[in-house]
Formats: C-alpha cells, structure tokens, sequence
C-alpha cells in the first residue's frame, strides 16, 4: 500500500539528489561487502596464489640472476597475506560489484534499457577477467625483461611488498583498460552518447590506448606495449561498431514511427 501512495506522489519514480545519494553508498557498502566476503576465500588461497607470483621471480633466478623476495619487517608477511587476498577478492567479487554498478544506475532507465544494460555486466566479468589474464601472460617476460638490466655482480634482492603491488596494479590496470569498451556500449544503449561521437574521436582513442598501454606496460620493449594497446584498440571499435548498429535501429524506427508506421508508444 505504501508503494502504491509512493507512486501517486511521485508518478515518474524520481529521486532526490539526497536519496540518490543514499542509493549510492548502500551500492558501495555493498559491492564493499562482498568483496570482504571474498577476502575471506582469498586468505585460504593466498598461498598456491603466492606461489604463482613469485613464480616468474624464482624463472629469474634460475636462468642465473640472483633473484629472490624478501620480507624487510616482522610484520611484513603479514600485511602481505592481507594485500593478496584483498586483491585476489577484487577479481573473485568482480560479478558482484560490477552488478552493484549496474543495479545503481538501473532504476533510472525503461524496462527495455534494464535489459539493454544487463548486459553490462554479461559482458564486463569476462571483459575485466580477460584483461588480467592478458597481464598475467605477458608478466613473466616483463620480470625476465626488467631484470636483464641488473648490473653484473649485483644481485636482485626485491621487496616482496613492491613486488606484489607493481605485480597487482599492473593486472587491475590491464583488466580495467579492458572495461572501458563495455561502458562505452553501456553509455549508447542509454541514449547518453551517440556512436558518431564515439568515433569522432578515434584518433584520440588510438592515442590515449597507446600511451596508456606504454604507462602501463611493465617492460621497456615495444612488444609489450602493442600487446595491450592493440587490443584496446580493437575493443574500442568494436563497442562503436555495436553503438552504430544501435543507433541504425533506433532511426529506422524514429522513421518508420513519422511515416505512421509505428504506433508513438512503440519503444526506441
């Protein structure tokens, strides 16, 4: 009964700039939640996880650079079983607080846009996972790379703490290049942006990709930097290629919609 009232003061569902905010810290503390619950997962995890980070440390060492981590404090180990399995909660959590997103912008949209957009977060897991992924792979080079400019006699004694954060801001900044696309589609399917002006600015895509790649890329060689910028690059036409065939549709049936064809009630 108390919806039905809501509904009649406020026929079109609109939100106030405080509830709003509101909506978006529950949204927060939510998606926060989940990912501590995934912490929980990630500390009985954190040693085969560990293990297949200090992995290409240990290739290092083998192919005869003195190589190894060390833990400088008492309480280094510690603090480090707590970084993994917060960032290892990150990836486990990512279907969830990628839904929170989704699910804060949601009741702003139509029926037809909530399923349009559901499909944001079908497509950003495997998105944001498939850039990790792609770090992870090329990771072991990079470390081989980097190392190579040891001077000889020295010997590569690395801080696990910088190691593991260079290691996790490189993989979360490959997986998050690789949403950007899915948010682009998000932004067209809910009429905020146009497809011409996504390609209008293709130039700048292409620019910003490789000089976000050559941020990001973890080795000084060029091969590496293609290796994420290319797939940006494809991404990015790709998700405006999706955004054109949307906006076709969506002229077809404006022009169907002025020739009488269409009933003014028939959806976008």
């Amino acid at each position: 009964m108390a919806l039905r009232k809501g509904r009649k003061r406020n026929p079109e569902a609109r939100m106030r700039l405080v509830d709003h905010l509101r909506e978006l810290r529950r949204r927060v503390l939510l998606a926060l939640a989940g990912i501590g619950v995934m912490a929980v997962v990630g500390w009985f995890l954190y040693e085969p996880v560990f293990d297949a980070i200090q992995e290409p440390v240990r290739a290092v060492d083998d192919a005869g650079l003195t190589a190894a981590l060390v833990f400088p404090t008492p309480a280094a180990a510690f603090d480090m079983q707590i970084r993994v399995s917060l960032w290892l909660a990150t990836f486990l959590a990512s279907p969830w607080w990628l839904y929170q997103l989704w699910a804060f912008i949601a009741p702003g949209l139509t029926t037809r846009e909530k399923r349009r957009s559901l499909l944001f977060v079908a497509a950003a897991v495997p998105l944001f996972l498939g850039g990790a992924l792609l770090a992870w792979l090329v990771l072991p080079n990079a470390i081989r790379v980097l190392t190579q400019f040891t001077p000889e006699g020295a010997l590569n004694y690395m801080p696990a703490t910088d190691y593991v954060r260079f290691v996790m801001r490189v993989i979360l900044a490959f997986g998050l290049a690789f949403l950007m696309p899915v948010v682009m589609v998000l932004l067209n399917a809910i009429g905020l942006v146009h497809s011409r002006t996504l390609l209008a600015g293709w130039r700048w895509a292409v620019l910003l990709s490789f000089v976000f790649a050559g941020i990001a890329s973890p080795t000084p060689d060029p091969w590496t930097m293609i290796a994420l910028a290319i797939p940006i690059c494809g991404l990015y036409f790709g998700a405006v290629g999706i955004a054109a065939a949307r906006d076709r549709r969506v002229a077809r049936r404006e022009a169907a919609r002025d020739a009488g064809l269409l009933g003014p009630e028939a959806p976008a």
